[in-house]
C-alpha cells in the first residue's frame, strides 16, 4: 500500500493543472467505488462536521498559529495560545506525534465559509417545493442569518464576514494561472489615446487585478481605475499607479471611452435580469475601441468538474444565481446587446475571460 501511495504522489509531482485535476478525480472515483455501505453512511452523516470544525479553528486562530510556527506545537502550547480546552483543538492539521501538531497544506489555505446558508438549503427547498431560487432576498442565506437583506448587503453589516470575504476573493485564485497569461493584453493595449483610461476594474475589491495589470504593463501610463462600493475601496491596497473610485455598478458607468472594462466574478453573483442591467450600465460608457472583459467560469455543456458544481450550488444558496454554461453565456450576452468576440479559458476550473463588444 505504501508503494502505491508513493507512486501516486510521484505521479502528481510537477504536472500541469489539467493532469492534477484528472488525478484527483480518478482518486475520488476510486475511493467512492471502494466504499462499503457503512463507509458511505459515515461520510454523508458526518460531512457537516468538517466546515463546523474549520469554523472553530478559524475562531481560535488555530490555523494561523500552526502555519506561522516553524516547529510542531504540543497540545499544551496550543491551549496556552488559544485559551481553549484541549478537547476542542481539532481541525485540518497534521499530527506529528502524541498530542503534537503542525500545519499541513490544508491548514495554510483555509478561509471562512458560508456553511450556515448551505446547511439551511435542504429545509429551504422543502418549504419552497423544490423550485428554482430566483430572488436574492429569498434564499437559504436569509433563513440562516435571519435577515431580509440580500447577501452582499448583509455581509456589509458584518465586519468580520466582510473582511473574510475580501480575503477569500484575494486567495481563491492563489497558485492558479492568471487571466493575464492567456488574454493578449499587450496587443490589445496598443493605440491608446493620451488621456484614454486603460483599465476600469468594476467591483474590483481591494485592487489585486489592477496591481497585476500595472506590473504586466509597466510602461503604459494611462489610468488604471479600481471601482467598488465606498466601504470596499476604503480597504483598497494603496498603489501609486491605481486610482480608487467609489462606484455602484447599478448606476451608469462614469468613466467614458476606456479601453478595458473588466468584471471578475461579478456576473455569477446575479440572475440574468440583474446581470443584464449591470452590463447595460457599462455599454453606455463604451467608446469605439472599448471592450468589456468578463472574468468568470464558462462551463461545458456536460461533464462539469465537481469543484465547479460546488460553487454553482453555493451561488444558488446565497445569491439566487449560478455558474453559466457556454450556451447560457451566449444567451446572456446577446440579451444585453453585446456579442462575444472570443473566450480565453485560462485554467482547469473553467475560469475564462469573455471579450465582449456591442452587437452590430
Amino acid at each position: 500500500m505504501e508503494g502505491i501511495v508513493a507512486q501516486v504522489k510521484s505521479l502528481a509531482q510537477g504536472v500541469d493543472g489539467a493532469t492534477h485535476n484528472s488525478i484527483l478525480q480518478s482518486l475520488r472515483e476510486l475511493y467512492l467505488s471502494l466504499e462499503t455501505r457503512q463507509d458511505t453512511m459515515q461520510r454523508i452523516s458526518y460531512a457537516h462536521l468538517e466546515p463546523i470544525l474549520v469554523k472553530i479553528g478559524l475562531d481560535l486562530n488555530l490555523f494561523n498559529i500552526l502555519a506561522e510556527s516553524e516547529t510542531p506545537l504540543t497540545i499544551g502550547q496550543l491551549c496556552d495560545r488559544t485559551s481553549a480546552a484541549s478537547d476542542l483543538l481539532v481541525g485540518a492539521v497534521k499530527e506529528t506525534g502524541e498530542d503534537t501538531f503542525m500545519a499541513n497544506n490544508i491548514t495554510k489555505h483555509l478561509s471562512d465559509s458560508l456553511a450556515p446558508a448551505l446547511l439551511a438549503l435542504p429545509e429551504f427547498l422543502a418549504q419552497t417545493k423544490y423550485q428554482d431560487i430566483t430572488s436574492p432576498v429569498n434564499t437559504p442565506l436569509q433563513k440562516a442569518f435571519n435577515t431580509d437583506l440580500p447577501g452582499f448587503l448583509w455581509a456589509q453589516t458584518q465586519p468580520d464576514v466582510f473582511r473574510y470575504f475580501n480575503q477569500f476573493m484575494m486567495a481563491q485564485h492563489a497558485d492558479m494561472p492568471h487571466w493575464l497569461d492567456s488574454y493578449p493584453i499587450e496587443q490589445r493595449s496598443q493605440g491608446l489615446e493620451p488621456e484614454q483610461t486603460l483599465f476600469v476594474d468594476i467591483g474590483g475589491g481591494i485592487g489585486h487585478q489592477c496591481m497585476a495589470l500595472r506590473e504586466r504593463l509597466p510602461t503604459v501610463k494611462n489610468k488604471v481605475i479600481l471601482q467598488d462600493l465606498d466601504v470596499v475601496v476604503a480597504q483598497a491596497i494603496k498603489h501609486e499607479g491605481v486610482e480608487a473610485m467609489a462606484y455602484d455598478f447599478w448606476q451608469p458607468q462614469p468613466i467614458k471611452g476606456g479601453r478595458f472594462y473588466y468584471m471578475r466574478n461579478i456576473m455569477h453573483d446575479y440572475p440574468e435580469e440583474k446581470a443584464v442591467i449591470i452590463l447595460k450600465n457599462v455599454i453606455s460608457a463604451l467608446g469605439t475601441d472599448s471592450v468589456i472583459l468578463i472574468d468568470d467560469m464558462v462551463l461545458p455543456g456536460s461533464g462539469v468538474h465537481f469543484h465547479a458544481t460546488q460553487i454553482d450550488i453555493t451561488m444558488m444558496s446565497v445569491l439566487a444565481s449560478h455558474e453559466r454554461t457556454i450556451t447560457q453565456w451566449y444567451a446572456l450576452i446577446e440579451k444585453a446587446g453585446l456579442k462575444i468576440k472570443q473566450i480565453y479559458t485560462y485554467n482547469t476550473r473553467y475560469d475564462s475571460v469573455l471579450e465582449c463588444v456591442p452587437a452590430e
